[in-house]
């Protein structure tokens, strides 16, 4: 096998690669020994960024990627630089490409696993290895370092990190030491370390006379030293040696012993290059602990370009790559040849149909999507949109369904604050162990009933928002990855959606699916003072691509966009345009739910479409006269101020009404499509807002209303021409009231009117 699997690594490195040849060069023995000798069907492997054209490379070996894509590396319609389960075609387990995010996945990945694994309906699935092939610069991110005390709280099984350990990054070369420092972290969360440092040529030198000194010699050797040795190649490896070591005894016949093209493979021989090494290290392990490989490598191993501390974007001349395909054997004009320079191809096609890994085919599972009953809203008097979503998953927790049993919770330490309360008591949190609440068990008084139990239903998560939004994207993918549909869904404040931004991207990026429920929001969160309160969330989610935005002001709002979202969330058709509002809503995709503790009067809301209004994402409130000189245009808990302005407008200015937006998010992406559409010669296309707003007068003037930034809804008047008059938040908060920081941003019902008496046409209008 290992001499079949060195006719792979010849291959895959022979591939053209462009400004990954030396990141992704350092990766090929590890690859090999991992997805031909190591891998089984049910493993999962996020591959390092820099690697993924050694993985491409074998997914077209086996069949499973075609020419045109694989020579359109980089290209429109190509093949990914980074592996990417949504736009590349071949068997892509976790996207990769923003640093350290792919490696921390995999953490929360084994966590869904084991979740899943606990349940009745998911005692069948069969446990593989959560895998991350990474880069020693990654160990660097914050976010690898949170997950790992995440893991540990979870008793975490069945992950492997291998650290490609060539010691340089994009600026330089790794400083000396860190890692005995990054080894003790590790150990102090439970992993067990294997240091795989030198290859087989390496060792059986060792064990030569003399071999003990070489090998002390490159352990002393600094990482800046060993990577410009081995760019100078065989001779300056021996000059240096021999200055050294040379002793006119064993050490100097050792090395005169080898050529200086003999030397150079030997030094560069380390245990992350050497094929078998590697096989025999991921073969020895024998339990379910997580484990940390770190591979010792050298950076564009090789290649012409190996150890130079510029290569990461280095591109090799056409004399190098002219010599280098002479060296690989692979014959002019045979590039593309999957076994071109194989000495006996069929061998190695026998070998390639029996490797276990590759036998199951596309590994991307589906499941059944699941009912969604009928969602209400409790016909409060008054109440606030956090108290209905807290009410609601608690009766979903009183049914024995399908989806109830389907749905997942976690929170970043904000559970009791968040709403899900009632859930937890309910349907428990989830550990692998059962563990009771002590404070029940001593009769002291809680509302919280903290018990743990496999079959719990709420995973508890540390303050770190990154891995919050790790945890929703690695059971967003549960129906894909496992064959077992989850529906996340996920609580933070508001504010602090920013704090784990980039893994709600990259958790969009792979398309998993859940519903993250930012609470509360705003200023309207007055006492907690600028540091808790949220300005720009309202334009994140218009902003992230495969999340719809929501900001309901009503209890019936909410209770309409959940039920609608649990099915939103399922979703997996094509991404075609719904012609009636220019929404892909066919494809699915994940859910944002901004939400506030202040409880408000509830309105009479129009049962005319309100349903298909508040999921498309606005409806009249108020429907403006034919003679409408102003219309108010209000996203989510500052109706109340929105609703009582219009009436008192409505003394001095005409037909006023009041414009209900839901989600600004869906609204502007609608209207985009249709803008497109019409440009492409579709002069009917019409999206739900050029509807709402199609019947204003011209001398019609817009207020737009919201606890955020302004720009959220100011773009209203562009749809049909109409001035507007945008109210908002700009700056940091202030602590007070709600009434004071609404009257401080000019948000309440006195500044909406006096704008309108200061910046429209008509007589002054007197507040009473």
């Amino acid at each position: 096998m290992i001499h079949n699997a060195n006719h792979l690594r010849d291959k895959s490195d022979g591939i053209k690669i462009g400004g990954h040849q030396a990141s992704s060069a350092s990766m090929v023995s590890i690859m090999t020994a991992l997805y031909f000798s190591e891998l089984r069907p049910e493993d999962r492997v996020a591959v390092k960024p820099h690697a993924g054209p050694i993985f491409h490379a074998m997914q077209y070996l086996m069949g499973n990627l075609d020419l045109e894509r694989m020579k359109n590396f980089r290209g429109y319609g190509g093949v990914q630089s980074y592996p990417s389960r949504t736009k590349d075609v071949d068997d892509v387990d976790f996207s990769t490409g923003s640093v350290g995010l792919g490696v921390a996945v995999t953490s929360f990945a084994s966590i869904v696993q084991d979740y899943i694994s606990d349940k009745s309906w998911g005692s069948d699935l069969k446990q593989g290895r959560m895998i991350a092939l990474m880069g020693d610069a990654e160990v660097d991110e914050g976010n690898v370092h949170e997950c790992l005390q995440e893991g540990w709280k979870h008793d975490l099984r069945n992950v492997w990190w291998v650290i490609d350990y060539n010691r340089q990054s994009l600026d330089g070369v790794v400083r000396e030491g860190l890692w005995s420092r990054i080894e003790r972290l590790f150990d102090a969360f439970g992993w067990d370390v294997v240091r795989v440092k030198y290859g087989v040529l390496q060792r059986a030198a060792f064990a030569e006379p003399g071999g003990e000194r070489l090998r002390q010699w490159i352990d002393d050797c600094p990482n800046q030293l060993y990577s410009a040795l081995t760019f100078s190649g065989g001779a300056v490896w021996r000059k240096r040696l021999m200055d050294d070591l040379g002793d006119q005894g064993e050490v100097t016949a050792l090395i005169e012993r080898r050529s200086d093209a003999e030397l150079a493979e030997l030094m560069e021989n380390l245990g992350g290059n050497c094929v078998e090494t590697m096989a025999q290290t991921f073969a020895a392990v024998d339990h379910d602990r997580p484990v940390c490989f770190l591979a010792y490598t050298v950076k564009g191993w090789g290649t012409p370009i190996a150890g130079h501390k510029d290569n990461h974007g280095g591109l090799m001349t056409k004399a190098q790559m002219a010599g280098w395909q002479q060296h690989m054997g692979v014959p002019e004009g045979q590039e593309w040849e999957p076994l071109a320079g194989v000495a006996d191809p069929a061998d190695l096609r026998t070998f390639l149909r029996q490797v276990p890994f590759f036998t199951s085919g596309p590994r991307r599972f589906v499941d059944d999507r699941l009912d969604v009953p009928a969602i209400a809203a409790a016909q409060d008097r008054a109440t606030s949109t956090q108290a209905t979503f807290g009410r609601i998953l608690d009766d979903l927790s009183r049914l024995q369904t399908p989806l109830a049993e389907r749905i997942v919770t976690m929170s970043p330490d904000v559970t009791g604050t968040t709403g899900l309360g009632a859930w937890v008591n309910r349907r428990k949190l989830w550990a692998r162990e059962a563990r009771k609440d002590l404070f029940r068990a001593e009769n002291i008084p809680s509302t919280a009933k903290w018990d743990f139990a496999p079959e719990g239903q709420h995973i508890e998560l540390g303050i770190a928002e990154m891995n919050l939004f790790l945890q929703l994207a690695a059971a967003g993918l549960s129906h894909s990855l496992f064959g077992k549909r989850l529906l996340p869904i996920g609580t933070v404040y508001d504010p602090f959606v920013c704090r784990g931004l980039d893994a709600l991207n990259y958790a969009c990026y792979q398309d998993a699916r859940f519903m993250i429920v930012g609470t509360p929001s705003g200023i309207t969160l007055a006492p907690e003072g600028g540091a808790h309160q949220s300005i720009s969330t309202p334009l994140i989610g218009m902003a992230q691509d495969g999340l719809a935005a929501f900001e309901p002001a009503f209890a019936e709002e909410l209770a309409i966009i959940m039920e609608w979202a649990f099915d939103y969330m399922q979703r997996d058709g094509e991404a075609e345009i719904d012609p009636r509002t220019w929404l892909r809503d066919a494809k699915g995709g994940s859910v944002y739910l901004r939400l506030t503790t202040r409880p408000i009067e509830q309105a009479a809301l129009p049962k005319d479409r309100l349903a298909q209004g508040v999921i498309d994402g606005g409806y009249w409130l108020r429907e403006p006269g034919p003679n409408c000189d102003v219309v108010i245009a209000y996203q989510g808990a500052v109706a109340p101020e929105a609703i009582a302005a219009a009436g008192l407008i409505a003394q001095g200015r005409r037909d006023v009404g009041v414009l209900a937006v839901t989600s600004a998010d869906r609204l502007h992406a609608g209207w985009s499509a249709a803008q497109r559409a019409r440009w492409h010669g579709q002069v009917d296309a019409k999206s739900q807002v050029e509807r709402l707003l199609e019947s204003l007068p011209r001398h019609c003037r817009i207020v737009t209303v919201i606890d955020g930034y302004p720009t959220t809804l100011s773009w209203l008047g562009s749809v049909a021409g109409h001035q507007t008059i945008p109210l908002g938040v700009e700056h940091f908060g202030q602590t007070g009231t709600i009434d004071d920081l609404y009257r401080h941003f000019g948000i309440d019902t006195a500044s909406i009117v006096r704008a309108v008496s200061g910046l429209t046409a008509g007589k002054p209008l007197v507040l009473s």
